[in-house]
């Protein structure tokens, strides 16, 4: 995907509006800005939201808030995310702009590590989300997306930021802890046949996986 080609298809169809451009700019140029998501993939997911009907869903890694304003302006009023995140400083930046754009009553954040969070939700007995959406610290992939498993209700569909990790994961010279871990999660996936399998080339990749 070539920059211009990139242009291209954004303006034929992307309608982002006001609010979510301005979090997106106010975003780019903090030190951690290359984690939000691109705009076409927030769109993406709205369509997602849309057609599984989904009424619950989980959101692990909320950063700045953009992912869950696209989630939440796609779920029907009475609809709720359960966002998890440990940064103070991202999420009162999400605040605001969830404020602003009307949606805050249908999100509820956990400020605390999102592997305790959804043990938490498991531990309860809760259940039968229809959505999850992960996007945090790539050593903790493998479990959240178990987690995320065994919480959403067969139907249910998980989507994986990051996969294609900037290209690093088809280059074996790379063996950081988060390039492996990635690689390890695409390897595992392939051969889960509990779920349905899609890989997308969205933003820095974009992985599907919907319940049996």
């Amino acid at each position: 995907m070539t920059e211009p080609l990139a242009g291209y298809m954004r303006a034929v169809s992307l309608r982002e509006d006001a609010l979510l451009r301005r979090l997106r700019e106010e975003t780019a140029p903090m030190p951690l800005g290359v984690m939000q998501i691109s705009p076409e993939q927030g769109q993406f997911m709205q369509m997602l939201i849309r057609i599984l009907g989904a009424r619950r869903t989980l959101e692990v890694g909320v950063f700045t808030g953009y992912s869950s304003i696209c989630v939440a302006r796609a779920l029907p009023d009475d609809g709720r995310i359960m966002a998890c995140d440990v940064s103070e400083e991202w999420t009162s930046m999400a605040r605001r702009y969830w404020r602003e754009a009307g949606v805050e009553h249908k999100i509820s954040l956990r400020l605390a590590p999102a592997v305790q969070t959804l043990q938490e939700l498991i531990d309860s007995g809760d259940g039968g989300y229809d959505f999850a959406f992960i996007d945090a610290d790539k050593e903790n992939y493998r479990t959240y997306y178990e987690q995320c498993l065994h919480l959403l209700r067969p139907g249910g569909l998980i989507a994986i930021d990051n996969v294609l990790w900037h290209g690093n994961v088809a280059d074996q010279t790379k063996q950081d802890p988060d390039t492996v871990a990635i690689r390890q999660l695409n390897s595992r996936m392939l051969a889960d046949f509990r779920v349905d399998l899609s890989m997308l080339p969205v933003g820095d990749g974009l992985t599907l996986a919907r319940k049996r």
